[in-house]
């Protein structure tokens, strides 16, 4: 089997199918990519047995044929070489591989492709259309709330709730919270699953600007296909917590500053909080917001005062500085919204201006102040 291609194109869809290569596979072949040519289409493929992601190209090939290439040195070869195209020849009785490029020829042993286990394919499925850049949008603020408690193995993915016309992204660690909802969905089923963190991760980084992306699933995976690529994951069989019942509404305390000014502060201050707390006092009084932090092993301290609006009575409340500088950063407003009760309730966090159809709400835990 022989086939010609450009180094670049082929570059490209290596690194986008290697992120789901695991480091510590299973099984040694899962180490490799899959080459399926089928007239003249390459469909490169790779799995970890949880996580599969699957990329199709053009190719002149002289016929179909299959074969697993080992992926590291494939693709460091790839990289080092300069755009321009390149033919591989395989045998097909032993599986030797040799690419043929301007500066020579690289030989190295692939394996038979038919021992690649299956990849999972979208069959009684139901499935829903998205734009890319709102599920990116979803993706990127919820991610990062994400737990790595292996034994709370929920909350270790992103909860999708699809409900009719709306899609709910959920992201929890029992610390914070972000609910991402987007409304202009067409859905003919009402139904929830949760994502494992490794396929969002790699459908972050492969995911287009623009387009759409068709979301298919079953009771028991996922499936996002997306132009010439196909991401399919394992869903998390756990049962995600009601994430409503610790939401607060009635949170009559609020204060409106500037997103950057308060991020860049919080950073500042947290400088000089105590290391294993993180925690960060403020001081809410009309049109003043103080910000201080203490660590009384190395008598550290700071305070900043900022300029913002805040409607209601005075308030000392006590929050992870990481948490909210982590939440300010993933928010793209200008001015963000942080609604409060009392300095043991949880804190919500909102942007002032919000994308049409896109509703966004972060909560954090306070840390409970000292004396």
């Amino acid at each position: 089997m022989k086939f010609s291609v450009s180094s670049s194109e082929l570059l490209k869809r290596l690194q986008m199918a290697n992120g789901a290569i695991a480091s510590n596979p299973v099984l040694p072949i899962l180490e490799d990519f899959l080459f399926t040519i089928e007239n003249n289409r390459l469909t490169i493929a790779t799995s970890d047995l949880e996580t599969s992601f699957t990329t199709t190209m053009d190719v002149m090939a002289d016929h179909n044929g299959l074969v697993a290439i080992p992926g590291k040195i494939l693709l460091d070869t790839i990289k080092a070489l300069p755009a321009q195209p390149i033919t591989f020849s395989i045998d097909e009785d032993n599986y030797s591989i040799e690419i043929t490029s301007a500066y020579g020829k690289y030989k190295q042993k692939g394996e038979q492709g038919r021992d690649y286990p299956a990849i999972p394919q979208p069959d009684e499925v139901d499935a829903i259309t998205l734009p890319a850049q709102m599920l990116t949008n979803g993706v990127n603020k919820t991610l990062f709330a994400t737990s790595t408690d292996e034994l709370r193995p929920a909350m270790t993915g992103v909860y999708f709730q699809i409900d009719f016309n709306k899609l709910i992204m959920v992201a929890t660690d029992a610390h914070k919270l972000v609910k991402y909802s987007f409304s202009n969905v067409e859905s003919e089923v009402s139904t929830s699953f949760i994502i494992p963190k490794k396929a969002l991760n790699l459908l972050k980084a492969t995911l287009p600007d623009v387009g759409e992306v068709k979301l298919s699933f079953s009771k028991t995976n996922a499936f996002f296909s997306f132009g010439d690529n196909r991401l399919a994951c394992r869903l998390i069989d756990a049962r995600y917590p009601d994430y409503n019942a610790v939401i607060p509404v009635d949170n009559p305390k609020v204060l409106t500053a500037s997103r950057t000014d308060f991020q860049s502060s919080l950073k500042r201050i947290a400088i000089y909080a105590n290391k294993t707390t993180n925690q960060v006092v403020l001081r809410l009084n009309e049109g003043s917001l103080n910000i201080s932090a203490q660590d009384l092993d190395f008598a550290n301290e700071a305070v900043e005062q900022l300029p913002c609006s805040y409607d209601g009575d005075p308030l000392a409340i006590g929050f992870n500085a990481r948490f909210l500088i982590e939440m300010l950063g993933v928010l793209e407003s200008d001015e963000v919204r942080l609604e409060m009760s009392t300095p043991t309730r949880a804190g919500i966090l909102f942007p002032v201006e919000e994308m049409q159809g896109e509703d966004i709400l972060m909560l954090v835990m306070p840390v409970m102040l000292n004396g």
